[in-house]
This record gives structure tokens, C-alpha cells and sequence, in this order.
């Protein structure tokens, strides 16, 4: 599920394959900017911003988010995916890179990119981490549950549902809690950024410190399964607009 590290991943690979160098082809396969061609210019910066992608070509910018289902791939990847999940192709004379059943896709001015993101706070594998804000962002609605507190990408940018569960369990709270019960707050947010920096270059998100096979969660998509600490079977709430995993036991 693509969430903040995977998009710091993402940006890390694009650079590597496209920056500073020349477009040779750019095809936009999204009605609106299809007529868009930066052929012949420079990449010359790709970066993200929370769950958010930017690559700065020329006076334009290619932003993109990838949603629940969406992903960049590169070279050979590109070939064995099917041509109506295509949403923008970019080649230079040494790479390719494809946008696949990306969320958003549009080209935006360059000088007011940021614009997109504007509203979105501190970013927790970005320069602007602020630990003070994300907490005040975090305690602003007290009665919010944590777990739809945590996914705001206003209060801090980046985590998506597999971090809030995991957090949630890692620091005690269950995902329904309000805002208003947890003891330290400042503690939560600096979790936050802990977990997701130490995913940032992995291919398989770990939480629990065991990258083995099968062990790397505490409790997402492990409903009916055993905890990991206790041994109580994790429990799951379907109900909302995301699906929320818990032990009775070991979050209170």
C-alpha cells in the first residue's frame, strides 16, 4: 500500500533514472494535458512531499499521487504492463519511466507547484519535519479518534493505514481512541517519523524490527491471528471508510 516511504522510495528512483537529463519522449495519456509535450527539455529535480511526487521539467511540473493503486516503473517493468493503465510515459535516450493507475496526474506551473501541497503538514521524510507542529496538529480536534487523526494528511504528511494501525499498537492506543486520551503527543508524532524513516529504502515495510517473512506487522491484516506480545487473537473493524486492526490486550 503506497504511503509515505513508498513514495520516498519512488522519488529516490525516478532521480536516479531521470534527472538531469534530456526528454525524448513524453506522453501524457490523461485527456486534460495529453496535448502536453516536455520532449526536449531537462529534468531537473524530482522530489515528494508527503504521499505527493513532483518532477520538475523546464516551467513545468508532472505531479502525481498514487493513491491506493498506483506506482512508477521503470524500464523493462514498463513492457509487461497493459497500455490502458498507462498514464504518462517519459524516455531519455537511456531510460523510461511510466506512470501506472496513478490517483492524480496533471502538469502544473512549476513556479506554484507547491500549491498542491500547500495544505498539508509537516512532512515526516521531508526538510520541514517540525515535531512542535505535527503535535499541535495532532491535539487540535481532541475528541477525533487516533487512528483518523493520524491518516490527516494536514497533521503531518505521510502515514497511511498500515502505519496508523501499527502505531496505534506500538504505543498502546486503540485506533478509536480520542485524540484527548493519549498521554503524550509529541511521543506519538516523533514515533511517526521514527517508522517511516527506517522504511524509507525498504522494499518490505517492517514494523516489528523482523524482516522475516509473515512477522514483519504487529496487527495490520492480521485479524483473527495471534498477537505477537500477548498472544490474544487481533481483533478488525471493517465498518469505516479504512479497516482498523487492534489487540484487546496490549491497547487500552
Amino acid at each position: 500500500m503506497p504511503e509515505g516511504d513508498t513514495v520516498f522510495r519512488t522519488a529516490a528512483k525516478l532521480r536516479e533514472a531521470l534527472e538531469g537529463k534530456t526528454l525524448t519522449r513524453c506522453d501524457v495519456r490523461v485527456p486534460k494535458f495529453a496535448t502536453v509535450d516536455l520532449s526536449g527539455q531537462v529534468v531537473d529535480e524530482v522530489l515528494s512531499r508527503g504521499k505527493h511526487l513532483f518532477i520538475r521539467v523546464g516551467d513545468a511540473s508532472i505531479h502525481s499521487h498514487l493513491k491506493m493503486d498506483g506506482a512508477w516503473l521503470l524500464g523493462g517493468q514498463v513492457r509487461r504492463v497493459p497500455a490502458h493503465k498507462i498514464r504518462i510515459i517519459l524516455e531519455t535516450p537511456d531510460s523510461r519511466a511510466a506512470g501506472i493507475d496513478l490517483g492524480v496526474l496533471e502538469i502544473l506551473e512549476r513556479a506554484h507547484d507547491m500549491d498542491a501541497v500547500a495544505h498539508l503538514g509537516p512532512d515526516l521524510l521531508g526538510n520541514d519535519w517540525e515535531p512542535a507542529v505535527a503535535r499541535a496538529n495532532l491535539t487540535a480536534d481532541p475528541d477525533r479518534p487516533l487512528a483518523e487523526t493520524l491518516l490527516d494528511q494536514r497533521v503531518m504528511a505521510g502515514v497511511g493505514n498500515v502505519f496508523a494501525n501499527e502505531l496505534c499498537f506500538v504505543t498502546g492506543y486503540l485506533p478509536m481512541t480520542p485524540v484527548a486520551k493519549v498521554k503524550d503527543p509529541l511521543r506519538m508524532v516523533q514515533r511517526a517519523r521514527d517508522m517511516l524513516w527506517l522504511n524509507r529504502s525498504r522494499l518490505n515495510r517492517v514494523t516489528t524490527g523482523d524482516s522475516r517473512r509473515g512477522q514483519q506487522v504487529w496487527v495490520y491484516g492480521r485479524a483473527g491471528e495471534p498477537c505477537r506480545r500477548c498472544r490474544t487473537p487481533i481483533e478488525s473493524d471493517r465498518s469505516g471508510d479504512r479497516i482498523m486492526f487492534w489487540c484487546p490486550n496490549c491497547q487500552t
